[in-house]
């Protein structure tokens, strides 16, 4: 229903809508809270589960570089290993705002699916106390084999995600995807 310039009407508001409209209203908010939990936590298993993700980095010049690096997750934040005179490291030194992108083989015949968020990053030398801290428990343990420990200029990235993560393809029905791969993108809140 339009008025007469052509316009549709103004939503009402809450306090002016009928029953069935809150309920319907009530019904999609759940469902979107249903969808960006189930999503939320399918993201989260990717990132525990993976241990490979691309890190882009750019330096203050907004120069980008983007790098395949393995992860090792513990709690809610990543560590990767590196060495100090790297591109890596020289960018997050001028610019700790970082992009991650971890991408997950689904679906033979389609895209990789990922999960990716914008991140903190700062460097970490290896004998930092929360490094040491870390070392006996094992948990950096996929990071710092093949002697990553004791070589000359190693560090670590320690990665803080940001407070939202997009996926492409979790959560989304295989129909969903085949019919309309443009929609298969969610953004949900971390909390």
């Amino acid at each position: 229903m339009h008025d007469r310039l052509g316009a549709a009407p103004a939503p009402l508001p809450l306090s002016n809508r009928t029953d069935p409209q809150l309920a319907a209203a009530a019904v999609r908010g759940a469902a979107g809270d249903r969808e960006a939990a189930r999503v939320r936590d399918a993201a989260r298993r990717i990132v525990e589960r993976h241990s490979f993700c691309t890190l882009a980095t750019a330096s203050r010049r907004g120069h980008a570089h983007v790098v395949g690096v393995e992860y090792a997750l513990v709690g809610q934040l990543l560590y990767v290993h590196t060495f100090d005179d790297s591109r890596k490291a020289r960018n997050i030194r001028e610019n700790p705002r970082i992009g991650v992108c971890i991408p997950v083989r689904r679906i033979p015949f389609a895209p990789p699916f990922c999960v990716q968020f914008q991140a903190a990053a700062e460097l970490l030398e290896v004998d930092h106390p929360e490094i040491e801290a870390l070392l006996p428990s094992g948990c950096l343990k996929k990071i710092t084999a093949f002697g990553a420990l004791t070589a000359p200029r190693a560090c670590f990235i320690r990665i803080t995600p940001g407070r939202t993560i997009s996926t492409y393809g979790i959560g989304v029905s295989l129909i969903t995807l085949l019919r309309d791969p443009l929609r298969a993108s969610r953004t949900v809140a971390l909390s």
